[in-house]
């Protein structure tokens, strides 16, 4: 599982020009699931996430997680994030997990994290228009395979 975690001041997911998801301030979270992820890799990912030091202290040190600033999520299911460009020009998705356990997966990694902050997401699978303020900018690749 692949996630580009940012530290934004502001995001939005529009699907059809309408807004389904926005924050005012915390994480932007682009998730991608890839094949073999399992619940370990979701559990890794949010556990990182949340503890993840990415926010600044009254001494301008990121010392302060998602939790500490009472921040929020924004969701965004991402499957480009499981190319693999190695090869040509043009990206080959053999590595993304099917549609149906990706947003399985995808939908476990929202429940459990909205039991440590307010969660908002874009729909699994649409068309989506994301706005994006980078606040820093701060960003961040986690992969649970790195572990």
């Amino acid at each position: 599982m692949i996630s580009v975690v940012q530290r934004v001041s502001y995001s939005s997911v529009k699907v059809d020009g309408q807004i389904v998801g926005e924050i005012n301030g915390g994480i932007n979270i682009l998730l991608g699931v890839v094949k073999h992820d399992t619940n370990q890799d979701v559990d890794y990912l949010i556990d990182k996430i949340v503890n993840l030091r990415m926010f600044s202290d009254s001494n301008n040190k990121m010392n302060l997680s998602i939790v500490d600033v009472n921040g929020s999520a924004l969701v965004i299911s991402q499957f480009t994030l499981a190319a693999n460009l190695t090869k040509g020009k043009r990206p080959s998705f053999d590595g993304a997990e099917t549609a149906l356990r990706a947003k399985e997966l995808y939908n476990e990694f929202v429940n459990k994290l909205s039991h440590k902050i307010p969660v908002k997401t874009g729909i699994f699978s649409a068309d989506m228009s994301v706005e994006i303020h980078n606040n820093g900018p701060v960003t961040f690749i986690i992969d649970s395979k790195s572990i």
